[in-house]
Formats: structure tokens, sequence, C-alpha cells
């Protein structure tokens, strides 16, 4: 094994074991995910916040204004 083989295996490894976490965590089949582009990947693996149709979280002021708006009189 030359050094350059040796330096890739330990990126081999994890690169095969981080695939399988994601594919699974995905629920993608494997043509699915070895089809995918790293830009659909990533885009699918962010936190929701990151995906720009995903609305800014509930404020304070506006759960209350809910609560408000859909009270029935009983607490």
């Amino acid at each position: 094994m030359n050094a350059s083989s040796a330096s890739s295996a330990p990126f081999t490894a994890s690169a095969a074991m981080l695939s399988g976490i994601a594919a699974r965590a995905l629920g993608w089949p494997p043509d699915l995910f070895w089809n995918a582009t790293p830009a659909e990947l990533a885009l699918s693996l962010a936190p929701p916040a990151a995906h720009p149709s995903t609305p800014a979280p509930l404020g304070r002021a506006d759960f209350l204004r809910l609560i408000e708006s859909e009270s029935d009189g009983r607490n």
C-alpha cells in the first residue's frame, strides 16, 4: 500500500459509513441516493430553516394572538 492509498483509507471508510447513515435518514433507496448530486444531498440534510420555502418560526406575540383567536371561552 502506498502513502496516498493509506491516507485515503480513513476517508473511504468514513464516506461509506456516512453515506449509509444519510441514505437511511432520508429514506432514499440506494439508486436515488447514489444518483443525487452533492447539492441535492446537502439541501436534503440541511436543517429545515435552511430551506428557502420554510416560513419563519411563530413568535410569542403571534402565538398568543392565535390562542386568543381560537379560544372558545374555556380555560
